[in-house]
């Protein structure tokens, strides 16, 4: 075959300069039937291979590679000839070739055969349908590469889309994502459809049916939308959000975004939702944004009160002043110490109750048997047992994050007060952190070791100061009363003693 400039070449020389085909087979080095070829057509032919190439060590065994991928079509889905299996079945019908060979030839026949899927093209109505799934991506979140699970929600009909990020897939993590979708696109879909996932079926029946799960039949009722679940391994059924989340991690998640928390990184998510709104699909006359503006009134309303999404356990008070959930402790404030407490875990923290007191709050910890102590919950037993402070487990914690200037504090006091009292005044400045924030406390401590009076009077006496600056005082004004000007500058009249001294 000649490259396309060759057959411009020869066309020129033949049309234009009126050469003979032997001139230009000669000047070209081509065959005179190629010089034909170039002077019919300008485009060129493909190449059709006109009779099948010789396969003399595979073509023996052809038919019968035929007939195993033949019985291959009727046999369960898992159980079924791989090209391996096959190349040691002809092997020992004594083929002798090697296996990529047969591998090749199976792939050419199955491509043959295999057509490609075609879907119905859908059009919805505003505010009818909108699409759920998880996906998956990494981010740096305080300096560490984690893998961070996506719910993504779309509109239908506008193609808004909603991606917010969670440490997990759990149920609570799911409903806070639907709840925060919600309020994002201004209302809820009449119509949301999911995959099979856990978070809210329980069991597949047959064809569309499911048992679903109390908890995710409660949501449900309490926003009043129908859910639609896709037949198994039929993503297609709902594409749209599909498309979303590989367009989501492309788009919102390149380069790896590097936050601080989860907070910082669902608000990077939220920022680049609000962007997309601005980008035009194809085919689209309007924008997402111009198009979710006429979608939104047809939403159903949002409730008064949003579904608390969060998993309610029972839990019993140990020795130490923890609570356990998911193989995890969280203490509780040594002087609030009941029996029979309550743990609710959202998707990013955990409280615990005690009736309907919440008593206790901690970030939530996905790793497994960790301690998760506040320091603060511990003060009132160190000031009962000072002794233990040095071995204390919560305030070797704190130690290492505190500021240099509380050891210059604790140092100070242990010499003033070697007794244990000084350790005991330590612990009540460290209460002080109820109230106020540890900048402010150790601003407060800096100052009171500065001014010589650092115990916990002196130090509170300083948070006052830092706190409630006096404002400085401004001379009053008397043009308005000039017979009060000249009150506290004028000669004092000394013959008023006089008097006084004479009448007596």
């Amino acid at each position: 075959m000649i490259s396309v400039e060759d057959r411009e070449r020869i066309r020129r020389a033949y049309f234009n300069e009126e050469k003979s085909i032997r001139e230009i087979a000669q000047e070209t080095g081509h065959s005179r039937p190629t010089v034909r070829k170039a002077i019919q057509s300008a485009k060129p032919t493909p190449y059709t291979l006109k009779v099948t190439r010789p396969a003399p060590v595979l073509g023996p065994h052809k038919a019968r590679i035929n007939e195993l991928l033949v019985e291959n079509e009727q046999m369960p889905r898992k159980q079924r000839y791989t090209g391996h299996k096959i190349y040691t079945i002809i092997k020992a019908d004594g083929y002798t070739g090697s296996e990529s060979t047969v591998r090749g030839y199976i792939g050419r026949q199955r491509r043959a055969k295999k057509k490609r899927k075609v879907y119905i093209p859908l059009e919805f109505d505003p505010g009818t349908d909108a699409q759920v799934d998880w996906g998956e991506a990494f981010a740096d979140i305080a300096d560490e590469r984690v893998k961070v699970q996506l719910f993504l929600m779309r509109l239908c009909y506008s193609r808004r889309l909603f991606v917010m990020a969670f440490p997990t897939q759990k149920q609570e993590a799911f409903f806070e994502g639907h709840v925060q979708a919600f309020h994002f696109l201004g209302g809820i879909p009449r119509r949301i459809s999911y995959d099979n996932l856990k978070a809210a079926v329980q069991r597949i029946l047959t064809g569309r049916n499911r048992k679903e799960q109390e908890s995710f039949i409660v949501f449900r009722s309490h926003y009043l939308f129908e859910s639609n679940f896709c037949t198994p391994g039929h993503g297609h059924e709902k594409g749209r959000v599909e498309k979303g989340v590989g367009f989501g991690r492309r788009n919102f998640l390149v380069p790896i975004p590097q936050v601080a928390s989860f907070t910082a990184l669902n608000d990077h998510l939220l920022a680049a939702c609000l962007a997309d709104d601005e980008r035009h699909v194809d085919r689209q006359e309007m924008s997402i944004g111009e198009a979710w503006k006429q979608e939104q009134p047809h939403l159903l309303p949002l409730p008064q009160k949003d579904f608390e999404c969060c998993v309610n356990k029972p839990a019993v008070l140990n020795g130490f002043g923890q609570v356990e959930f998911e193989t995890n402790r969280y203490s509780v404030p040594a002087e609030k110490s009941y029996r029979d407490l309550v743990i609710k875990a959202y998707p990013f923290r955990i409280d615990i109750l005690h009736l309907r007191e919440v008593i206790a709050s901690h970030p939530r910890c996905y790793e497994r048997k960790q301690d998760i102590l506040e320091p603060l919950h511990y003060l009132s037993l160190l000031e009962q047992r000072p002794g233990a402070f040095d071995h204390a487990k919560p305030i070797r914690r704190w130690r290492g994050s505190w500021s240099p200037v509380y050891e210059r504090l604790l140092l100070q006091l242990r010499k003033k007060w070697p007794d244990g009292r000084g350790v005991r005044e330590f612990i009540r400045v460290l209460t002080l952190h109820r109230e106020h924030s540890a900048d402010l406390v150790a601003q407060a401590v800096t100052q009171a070791l500065e001014y010589g009076c650092a115990h916990f009077d002196g130090i509170q006496l300083c948070l006052r100061q830092l706190t409630n600056p006096e404002l400085p005082v401004s001379p009053m004004d008397l043009v308005s009363w000039p017979e009060l000007m000249a009150v506290g500058i004028q000669e004092p009249d000394l013959a008023c003693y006089d008097q006084l001294l004479g009448g007596v």
